[in-house]
């Protein structure tokens, strides 16, 4: 999951984006992949957009850190022992494939499609959140 999913989430309950984030665990369709560099990012970007912008994104510090902390208790942990750095046109999006690689995913969810067209070359589709839910039928 890249992170602009996590954001939009935080920003509107009414999206696809909230609806996969509220699914996280819950459903036997897919599993969610992590990474301690990714989870630092979610934290960060999270806290960083909450900081810049109170008015979008409708959660506190804390509940940023609980939705962090459930990330972390229902996903998937990988290493990373590689780094193709740079892939991608925005480095920071670099960590979310080398995670999507070595997890074997076949998905990523993200609405920058675009941006992670490289991606493809290792076989993994780009998808969105409602693209996703289409997919495995939900």
């Amino acid at each position: 999951m890249d992170m602009n999913v996590l954001i939009a989430a935080l920003r509107s309950q009414r999206g696809a984006a909230f609806r996969f984030i509220s699914m996280l665990g819950e459903s036997t369709s897919f599993q969610l992949h992590i990474s301690v560099p990714l989870v630092l990012e979610y934290e960060s970007i999270a806290k960083r957009e909450r900081l810049r912008y109170p008015e979008r994104i409708g959660v506190n510090n804390r509940q940023i850190d609980a939705i962090v902390n459930y990330i972390c208790s229902i996903g998937q942990e990988h290493e990373i022992f590689y780094l193709w750095r740079p892939i991608l046109p925005d480095e920071k999006d670099d960590c979310v494939l080398e995670l999507a690689v070595a997890a074997s995913a076949r998905y990523i969810i993200t609405f920058n499609k675009r941006d992670f067209k490289p991606a493809e070359r290792f076989g993994i589709s780009l998808v969105t959140p409602q693209e996703f839910f289409k997919i495995v039928g939900q």
